[in-house]
């Protein structure tokens, strides 16, 4: 049985902080300064300049309650139902995937081709394919007010969340839910497609992290037998859907570049870009007809 926690701000922290670090969790300072912030309504610097600052019975309970479940292993972003991206806030549910600093790559590889297309033309569409949380589509939004984006998805339930999340950011007016398939009810043209699709191979999504293999969705990371099948659906698809002087970006498996770019080619692409990470590994290709 877990120790009562204190009704003090300072205390309470520091003994959510040790109730994390004995359970062996990697971030357990972050995690339950997190977790004591968003249940208790404080502040980092209320914290500080009001260690005895009394904290309510119903928010203790919920502390306690979002300590035993990040202990039991579940992400701490899971618990808080929602994470930061790209300067956003992004509401979770259990039917998205936890976007990730890594897909910030996309983002900032494509924003200046965003960028100018909007300058150029006055606007520029753009579909993300597994669209999620919206994180991708939302952030290029965010940073382009002339901008609008189609993000799509087979789950009903990430749909919903993508929605939501782009009403909560005041982007529902430029962002387009659209429960597909793929391509399978695209319609129109874009000047940028993007996606983050499922990369890993079936059979290694039982290796992942217990914290990513228990917790994010499996139809999002499950990209078949070899971890590319979708970047042959994307390949072959994407003509139909792509402007003239359009371009496709995609993130990708870290030891991936080469036979997606083989995909594309087939395709008829040429690689116009590759970004890496901020672990130094090739995360995002950027291709054009």
């Amino acid at each position: 049985m877990a120790d009562a926690l204190p009704a003090s701000l300072g205390p309470l922290l520091r003994a959510a902080r040790t109730r994390l670090t004995a359970a062996g969790i990697a971030d357990a300072v972050l995690d339950s300064r997190l977790i004591v912030e968003h249940f208790s309504g404080t502040t980092r610097a209320q914290a500080i300049a009001e260690p005895h600052r009394p904290v309510e019975t119903t928010a203790l309970a919920a502390i306690d309650a979002a300590l035993r479940r990040r202990v039991a292993g579940e992400p701490v972003h899971r618990i808080l139902g929602y994470r930061e991206f790209y300067g956003l806030r992004l509401a979770l549910s259990p039917d998205t995937l936890e976007p990730r600093p890594d897909t910030e790559t996309l983002v900032d590889a494509v924003l200046p081709f965003v960028r100018a297309t909007a300058e150029r033309l006055g606007e520029c569409r753009i579909l993300d394919l597994g669209t999620g949380t919206g994180a991708i589509a939302l952030a290029l939004l965010s940073a382009v007010p002339a901008a609008t984006a189609t993000g799509v998805d087979i789950s009903p339930g990430a749909l919903a969340i993508a929605m939501r999340n782009a009403e909560d950011l005041g982007l529902g007016g430029r962002f387009k839910a659209l429960h597909s398939n793929w391509f399978e009810k695209v319609s129109g043209r874009y000047h940028l497609i993007a996606a983050n699709p499922p990369y890993i191979p079936s059979r290694d999504i039982e290796n992942l992290q217990d914290e990513v293999r228990d917790f994010d969705p499996h139809r999002a990371l499950d990209g078949g037998v070899d971890g590319v099948v979708p970047y042959g659906i994307i390949a072959g698809g994407a003509e139909g859907f792509l402007e003239a002087r359009g371009k496709v970006a995609v993130e990708i498996g870290h030891t991936q570049q080469s036979v997606v770019t083989a995909i594309f080619a087939r395709a008829g692409y040429r690689l116009a870009e590759v970004r890496r990470d901020l672990g130094g590994n090739d995360r995002v290709l950027v291709f054009e007809r």
